[in-house]
């Protein structure tokens, strides 16, 4: 069987960015749907599309492939008087919650000082060129009832920022 559309893929993978850097070493097996359902990057599907069980891959993703390039405009200097009592580096923030223009966006504290905190609404991993290495698990054709049932339980309108391969 060959990797095609409405064929449910598992890969065992392992994720590294350009200086060879193993990003994800707690989560190398990831199963989704193929073709074109926006489970993960389009790139990535485009290079898997006709490839075997047990076949051997090895994709190189260019940062507009991935998760874009790094936005400076993304990084946003709040008074910690404007934010919760309890922050700690690493904490997500919606926007939402803190009057921003935009409604949605997850911002993580980088740092904070003083009187003041950092906060970057960049995907992780943005800015980096990635590779995607590793072998293709079982493949299951789904029909449509199957196909039906797992879009529901995965319903999400992630796109290209899709991230559950991390």
């Amino acid at each position: 069987m060959k990797i095609t559309k409405n064929v449910l893929v598992e890969l065992d993978y392992k994720l590294t960015d350009e200086d060879n850097n193993h990003l994800n070493p707690e989560e190398e097996e990831l199963i989704y749907l193929h073709g074109g359902y926006g489970h993960v990057h389009e790139a990535l599907e485009e290079a898997l599309e006709g490839k075997t069980e047990d076949e051997a891959f090895k994709i190189v993703l260019t940062p507009a492939q991935a998760f874009g390039e790094y936005d400076e405009k993304l990084v946003v200097k709040e008074l910690l008087s404007d934010l919760p009592e309890e922050i700690y580096v690493g904490m997500e923030l919606d926007s939402a919650d803190d009057d921003a223009e935009e409604e949605g966006i997850i911002y993580v504290v980088k740092e904070i000082q003083d009187e003041f905190a950092i906060l970057d609404a960049n995907h992780p991993l943005a800015g980096l060129t990635l590779t995607f290495e590793g072998k293709v698990g079982k493949l299951q054709e789904l029909n449509e009832d199957e196909i039906e049932e797992l879009l529901a339980h995965n319903h999400h309108d992630c796109g290209d920022d899709c991230d559950h391969d991390h």
